[in-house]
Formats: C-alpha cells, sequence, structure tokens
C-alpha cells in the first residue's frame, strides 16, 4: 500500500496557496499593478528637493525643486512642480518608479522647456538625465542628481 502522505501534502499546498490568493485578492491587492506601483503608491512626492545638474553646456548647478503631490494630472503621482528662480513652474509625474519632471523655461518663446527624469521610489528621488529643450529640439542636457527631500 502506498503512501498517502505526499498526497496529503500536495494537497495541503494547494489549499494555502489558494487562500493566500484570495486574501490577497479581497485585500485589495490588484494583480494587474506590479508590486513596485503599490509601494510608490503609499508615499508622498511633496516637499523641496535639492537637484543638481552637472555635464551640461549651460545649466550647471544646484537648484530647489519645489514638488506638490496632488494627483492633478491623473497620476497617483503628479502635479505642480517649480524651481526657485528659474522658469515659469511646471508639473511632474511619477510613471512606473521614474518621475518627469517638466519646467517652462523663461526665455525667447512659451516652446523652451527643461525636463528632469530620475528614478523615484518612495517618496526618493534619484540621479537621472536633465535636457534643456527649445521648439521640440535639445540644446542643452546632462546628469541630473535630486538630494534627499527638505535639504532646501
Amino acid at each position: 500500500m502506498r503512501s498517502l502522505k505526499p498526497s496529503l501534502i500536495a494537497i495541503a499546498a494547494t489549499m494555502v496557496v489558494a487562500v493566500s490568493a484570495n486574501a490577497t485578492m479581497a485585500s485589495g491587492f490588484s494583480r494587474n499593478v506590479p508590486l513596485a506601483l503599490n509601494t510608490v503608491a503609499t508615499n508622498s512626492f511633496s516637499g523641496k528637493f535639492p537637484l543638481t545638474v552637472s555635464g551640461s553646456r549651460g545649466s550647471n548647478g544646484t537648484f530647489c525643486l519645489t514638488l506638490v503631490d496632488n494627483g492633478s494630472l491623473g497620476r497617483p503621482h503628479s502635479g505642480q512642480a517649480s524651481i526657485a528662480n528659474v522658469g515659469n513652474g511646471g508639473t511632474f509625474e511619477v510613471i512606473n518608479n521614474d518621475i518627469v519632471v517638466t519646467i517652462q523655461s523663461e526665455g525667447l518663446a512659451q516652446a523652451e522647456g527643461l525636463v528632469y527624469v530620475a528614478h523615484a521610489v518612495n517618496g526618493t528621488l534619484g540621479s537621472g538625465v536633465f535636457d534643456g529643450v527649445l521648439t521640440g529640439e535639445t540644446v542643452d542636457s546632462g546628469v541630473v542628481t535630486f538630494g534627499k527631500k527638505g535639504g532646501c
């Protein structure tokens, strides 16, 4: 007579997986949203972040970025952005753990802007790229590094 022990273990394991999956779905976790997005959704990006641009032709320096994370652009982490003494304000969005900040630049035309893209998770911004744009073309670029929230 064969032992029933392996079969009982398999049945028990299947039940544990089924119960865990049901509990996870009942708690509101969406299987269609990656875990990293669920994690980032719990932390606000509102605040002031020092940002340093380096390696550019004419935009190097340290500045203070202010973000107001209120979801106003339709994404959970999005809203108004401004850089002290630079441009006319703008917007930001966090998409797939990356932040995109767009600032309307003071210049000859309304088609001039500054774009910053960096890694963003749990309310913290990392390093990325800077792009100065005029009428849809890059006129300056470099590396951007963000400091800790509240650092300016």
